[in-house]
């Protein structure tokens, strides 16, 4: 597979929304983050935000790859290259959010070495518009994941 993982200024609208469908969600997080692109023979397929949130931690707070894409890797990549660049950064810890109807996002999460730390219970009936399904289910916590990022530790993503 031909490709590069690098910094971009204009991120992909459209995988932005497939990550998170409420726009003012995105327009308010877009601007104070970093966005890296997964570039496949000159087309990006995929894409994290990385924000500065706390002294010391970075949350992934958007990360896509387009429906024809995803299965083949691409989104462990991803992960693998924010955790190297959050850590290069020196954050010592990376957080990471998804909705509790997404059962395929947080599996990735945890097999890359998240660890689940609470639950953000109805954050998504509280802040967004409209409600949201996922696998047949009503998204309506946030579960939120993170990872310790010290310089001796060994939790590059697998």
């Amino acid at each position: 597979m031909n490709f590069e993982i690098r910094p971009i200024d204009t991120p992909s609208h459209e995988l932005l929304l497939l990550a998170d469908e409420y726009e003012a969600s995105v327009a308010d997080y877009l601007p104070r983050s970093d966005c890296y692109a997964f570039v496949r023979d000159g087309r990006i397929v995929g894409q994290y935000l990385l924000l500065h949130t706390r002294p010391f931690t970075a949350e992934v707070v958007n990360i896509a790859v387009e429906p024809a894409s995803q299965r083949q890797g691409i989104g462990t990549a991803l992960l693998r290259h924010a955790v190297a660049t959050a850590r290069s950064r020196g954050f010592r810890r990376l957080e990471i959010g998804t909705g509790d109807s997404g059962l395929g996002q947080i599996a990735l999460y945890e097999r890359c070495g998240f660890v689940r730390t609470s639950l953000d219970r109805d954050y998504f009936r509280r802040y967004y518009p409209a409600p949201i399904y996922e696998n047949g289910l009503e998204c309506r916590h946030m579960v939120r994941l993170a990872m310790e990022l010290t310089p001796d530790s060994d939790q590059t993503p697998r």
